[in-house]
């Protein structure tokens, strides 16, 4: 049996364990592990190859751990959590409803810009989701908006965190394809705000159309104007971050602690106390920790898939077709709206990634190509950079999309008195926004690379 044989079925093997319901984390490194004992026992022996493998699979978690470009993710993810715990997030949304609640259906608007503004601070979608199902839905039934219309808003606008920065889902997929975190986070900017923009034209076009989402008046702009300071620490927290990545002041993990201490002196001028403090930490290192054994066990599952030679034959696979390159990408989201629908967003990158990547540069030309010579248009970094928003809007996109859809769950698990059933039916018209705006980065690479291009 060739290497090559072993990881086709090693891959079908994780596939199998992750649809019987194993963690990705788990399910990578049992699979990966057992890929190189089968791998390195043909090579030499079953008995060295077993105590190789093992001390190669046993070596990895440590030796990836302690990159530096990994530190970002627990300070991003604690400025999230120290946000919702000191109350910015219902401040986040007052303003965004006496600012933007008289236009038709002006409080599912301002849900969409303040689920926005915190993703600028969380970076996590299930975590906006689910904060904006306790502070905004409530309001929008108040008034009179249908549940299905109430809770779709929320769901779809948690996905905005996926790409606004800081995210660390682009952080990930910076350090699985080594490119720049501080270009991956700028590039995530304006194609967020793209996808906002989209979510609130189809909003106001409901709205006009079908009379059920009627707007919020009778805010003086003396109430608009005393709502404004309750926003200020996360502006000063954007600020902070956008520009010192963009004028390259500081690290992506300098500008998240400098962030994590302006949100955290908030907080406490803002009535935030130790057993709020204690939560958010207590929050931020589990979901640190369940992030770094994610990366832990796919990364032993990808050394596999080395010296199987996987990704190098997917690669001259794909280039090999004699198709157009703009077919064969449009066939690899699709591959991935797919899969999406059985996995969380996350463990779908870090498993495809390291096959589904090499494949789609070389299908551009390289990594070295140049713009003038590339079949994108797009010169090998700024490829890399594209196709990482693509792929990471691929993965918002499932966040809505039925069997998983963990965004809606999550609304549907906040509110009891809406069946998962109405989330999802309320998110097809998200769907088709989040169609068009992939559609949009596709046609327009130029929104996704205009930023990072002129670090």
């Amino acid at each position: 049996m060739t290497p090559f044989e072993i990881g086709l079925i090693m891959t079908g093997l994780l596939l199998v364990l992750v649809v019987l319901g194993m963690r990705v984390a788990f399910a990578a490194a049992l699979v990966g592990t057992l890929g190189l004992i089968a791998i390195f026992s043909m090579r030499m022996g079953f008995e060295r190859g077993v105590v190789t493998a093992l001390k190669m699979a046993g070596t990895i978690p440590h030796s990836k751990s302690v990159t530096y470009s990994l530190s970002v993710l627990p300070t991003f993810i604690l400025i999230g959590f120290l946000a919702f715990y000191a109350g910015f997030t219902r401040q986040l949304f007052e303003a965004a409803k006496r600012w933007l609640g008289w236009l038709p259906g002006g409080m599912a608007v301002g849900t969409v810009f303040a689920t926005a503004g915190f993703a600028a601070v969380s970076g996590a979608s299930v975590a906006t989701a689910a904060v904006f199902a306790r502070v905004a839905i409530p309001e929008m039934l108040q008034v009179g908006y249908s549940k299905r219309l109430s809770a779709a808003v929320v769901a779809a606008g948690g996905t905005l965190a996926s790409l606004i920065p800081p995210s660390a889902i682009l952080v990930i997929y910076a350090i699985l394809v080594e490119q720049s975190v501080a270009k991956l986070l700028l590039a995530g900017f304006l194609p967020g705000i793209f996808s906002a923009v989209v979510y609130i034209a189809i909003i106001i076009g409901m709205a006009m159309w079908k009379g059920d989402a009627p707007p919020v008046r009778g805010f003086t702009w003396g109430q608009r104007l005393a709502s404004v300071p309750g926003t200020l620490p996360i502006v000063a927290v954007v600020a902070i971050i956008f520009g010192s990545l963009y004028y390259g002041y500081a690290t992506p993990t300098e500008a998240g602690a400098l962030g994590a201490f302006v949100v955290l002196v908030s907080a406490f001028v803002n009535g935030m106390r130790g057993k709020q403090l204690w939560q958010a930490l207590h929050e931020t290192a589990k979901l640190t920790v369940m992030i770094f054994t994610l990366i832990w066990g796919v990364l032993v599952y990808v050394r596999f898939l080395g010296f199987a030679g996987l990704p190098d034959a997917f690669e001259q696979f794909i280039v090999s077709l004699h198709f157009s390159p703009w077919l064969i990408l449009i066939v690899i989201l699709c591959a991935y709206a797919v899969l999406g629908m059985f996995m969380d967003a996350i463990g779908m990158l870090i498993l495809t990634l390291p096959v589904v990547y090499p494949a789609v540069m070389a299908l551009n030309g390289g990594e070295g190509v140049s713009a003038a010579d590339s079949a994108f248009g797009l010169s090998g970094e700024m490829c890399a950079i594209w196709f990482g928003i693509l792929v990471v809007k691929m993965a918002e996109l499932c966040l809505i999309t039925p069997p998983i859809g963990l965004n809606c769950f999550v609304v549907a698990g906040v509110r009891d008195d809406i069946p998962v059933q109405e989330v999802f039916r309320g998110c097809t018209p998200f769907f088709v926004a989040d169609i068009l705006t992939i559609g949009g980065l596709v046609a327009f690479p130029a929104i996704v690379t205009f930023l990072p291009s002129i670090m």
